[in-house]
């Protein structure tokens, strides 16, 4: 593989995130091992996924000379958020479209969570109906501004193309060497997938070291074979783009999408629960789109046997807790405290 260094990078992460025991919800659930690789304390702006994808995407950026950078991504992105925050730290304008997929959500998901921050950190925040071509809206506005003097930058959403995914090649590479140092076989990597970027660095990552370790992705919107195609996709590119002479085995491209429920953005009572439990048991916090339904997913799993006692289990974290703030009225206990 050829090295990654010859690629722009903006240094972003506060790595690597840790790789830790869930030693409680292990006992349990009476399953196999579970252990959770943090990448929700990334650092940047309360930290997620996002920030590995935005080292490359804006070390790009910068490297071409870009003033403005334009994003786009659902009311209550994650990535926006992020963005917005390392675009500050560059000193480069932002202008993000927030498109609403969730038509019926409470006032606090329009103006709270992720939304309130994004609106701290200063971006330009258009929105955007639900059901649009979004990347058609991301080129519009990046047209408008080049007519205005700037030079965009163009990041689609959840930074998920093959630059964005080299952050989650580095993931692969540091997971590697954390179970090196700790002396702990995996077999299986966990994570929720969406946008793809995730899950398509890691495949291609692990992959390209020949590690064997299969990467289950579970799906918060596509369903199943979608998934595998977008994501196989987008690894085939990532794989391409690092020069990798041997050929890419698409089998190791594995998606479950049956946690998705209701659709993007709405919870289930399986992930309500997963976001719960990982409070009361471990004192870790789960975002209510993307990792709680994940999680959800694990746990169904464990309790279906899927998995072998004594096996390790690795979940892969991708931050968003902020978005618990948009979803107040379904997580309150009991009403909440009076």
């Amino acid at each position: 593989m050829s090295t990654l260094a010859r690629f722009p990078r903006i240094r972003l992460t506060q790595g690597p995130t840790p790789l830790e025991p869930l030693s409680r919800l292990t006992q349990l659930l009476g399953g196999p091992n579970l252990y959770i690789k943090r990448d929700d304390n990334t650092g940047l702006a309360l930290g997620g996924n996002k920030t590995r994808k935005l080292e490359f995407l804006l070390g790009d950026a910068v490297a071409i000379g870009a003033t403005h950078i334009v994003t786009q991504g659902a009311t209550q992105s994650n990535h926006v958020r992020q963005t917005i925050a390392a675009a500050n730290r560059l000193g480069l304008k932002t202008t993000i479209l927030l498109e609403e997929r969730i038509s019926d959500g409470h006032a606090d998901y329009y103006n709270n969570g992720n939304v309130l921050l994004d609106q701290l950190l200063g971006a330009s925040i258009e929105t955007r109906p639900g059901g649009l071509d979004m990347n058609q809206e991301l080129i519009a506005v990046g047209e408008r501004l080049q007519a205005e003097g700037e030079v965009p930058y163009l990041i689609p959403g959840g930074g998920s193309n093959a630059i964005g995914a080299l952050g989650y090649v580095v993931s692969a590479q540091e997971l590697l060497q954390q179970s090196t140092d700790q002396g702990l076989v995996i077999d299986q990597v966990i994570h929720a997938t969406g946008s793809t970027g995730t899950q398509a660095g890691l495949v291609t990552g692990l992959q390209a070291a020949n590690s064997n370790i299969p990467v289950l992705g579970i799906s918060v919107r596509a369903p199943r074979e979608k998934q595998i195609d977008n994501v196989t996709r987008l690894a085939l590119q990532t794989w391409d783009l690092l020069n990798i002479r041997q050929p890419f085995n698409p089998a190791s491209v594995a998606v479950n999408a049956d946690y998705v429920g209701h659709g993007y953005g709405v919870p289930t009572e399986a992930s309500l629960e997963a976001i719960h439990l990982l409070a009361r048991y471990e004192g870790i916090l789960l975002d209510p789109v993307y990792s709680s339904k994940a999680f959800a997913g694990l746990i169904d799993l464990i309790r279906q046997g899927h998995f072998r006692k004594g096996q390790n289990v690795v979940f892969i974290h991708t931050g968003g807790a902020v978005g618990l703030f948009g979803y107040r009225e379904l997580l309150e206990p009991d009403g909440g405290v009076r």
